[in-house]
C-alpha cells in the first residue's frame, strides 16, 4: 500500500502555512494552537516540543492524547474530499485539521468550529 508523502512531512513544516492562512485572514496563532489543542489534546508545552523534534504528521497523530469525540461534527469538503466519507485514520485526522484550519481563515466563530 502506498503511504502519502504528507504522512512523513513534518508537522513543523506545515504549521507555519496553517499559521500564515489564518493570519492572513486576521485571525491568530492563539485560535490556530486552540483548534490544534481540541482537535488532538495537546497543549501548548507539548506542541512546542513536538515542533521542536520536527515529528511528521503520522507520529504527531499517533502520540495525540485524545482525538476529540466531537470530531464526526465536522462536516465538508476539503481539498476536494468529503471529509465525513473520508475513512478513519490519518488521513482523516489530517483533513479534519485542515478543514478547521480552513473555517478559521474564512471568519467562522471560533465556537462554531470547535463544535461547542
Amino acid at each position: 500500500m502506498k503511504t502519502s508523502k504528507i504522512f512523513t512531512t513534518p508537522f513543523a513544516r506545515v504549521y507555519p502555512l496553517y499559521l500564515q492562512k489564518a493570519e492572513k485572514k486576521g485571525r491568530t496563532k492563539a485560535e490556530v494552537d486552540q483548534i490544534i489543542f481540541w482537535l488532538t489534546g495537546y497543549d501548548e508545552k507539548i506542541l512546542q516540543k513536538l515542533l521542536k523534534k520536527e515529528v511528521n504528521f503520522e507520529d504527531f497523530f499517533e502520540q495525540a492524547p485524545h482525538i476529540n469525540d466531537n470530531v464526526s461534527l465536522i462536516k465538508g469538503t476539503i481539498c476536494g474530499y468529503r471529509v465525513e466519507e473520508m475513512e478513519e485514520g490519518l488521513m482523516r485526522n489530517i483533513r479534519y485539521l485542515d478543514k478547521l484550519i480552513d473555517e478559521l481563515a474564512k471568519g467562522k466563530a471560533m465556537d462554531k468550529i470547535l463544535r461547542k
